[in-house]
Parts: C-alpha cells; structure tokens; sequence
C-alpha cells in the first residue's frame, strides 16, 4: 500500500483526503493526521465525509480527531 500512496502524495491535485484515508487504512496515525490537517487548510471538499466513513475509525480515538471535526463545522453530539 505505500508504494501506491507515496507517489500519489507528490501527485499535484491529489485530495489530501484521499491520501489520509490511505494512511489509515494502513496504521500510520500520523501521517494520516497530517494529511487531514492539510486538507483542512486547503479546504478539501471532500472533508465533509470525515465523520461517517470507517475508513478513519482507528482515528476517532484520538483528541485531535473531534477537535478536526469542531474546526471544520460538524455539530457536537
């Protein structure tokens, strides 16, 4: 797997989302938060999937995923 996402992370116009997911997918925490947090600063349109897609389940443990979902508008539950 990250011999698919390291060249499509220096692919220009990839969604920084779409690489995040694949970061989780494969465990690097990290990097995925990274990836997010640039999508958020780009404005991402597909951000706004963040919230319902299992594919970033192994992040929602962490603080700094709800404090992503608060900044980027989601209502708290």
């Amino acid at each position: 797997m990250r011999a698919v996402i390291e060249p499509a992370a220096i692919i220009e116009g990839y969604f920084p989302y779409v690489i995040a997911a694949l970061y989780s997918r494969i465990g690097e925490m990290e990097e995925a938060f990274a990836w997010l947090e640039r999508g958020y600063r780009e404005r991402d349109p597909q951000m706004v999937f963040l919230k319902t897609r299992v594919t970033f389940d192994p992040l929602r443990s962490d603080p700094r995923f709800d404090d992503l979902l608060r900044r980027i508008g989601f209502p708290e539950e």
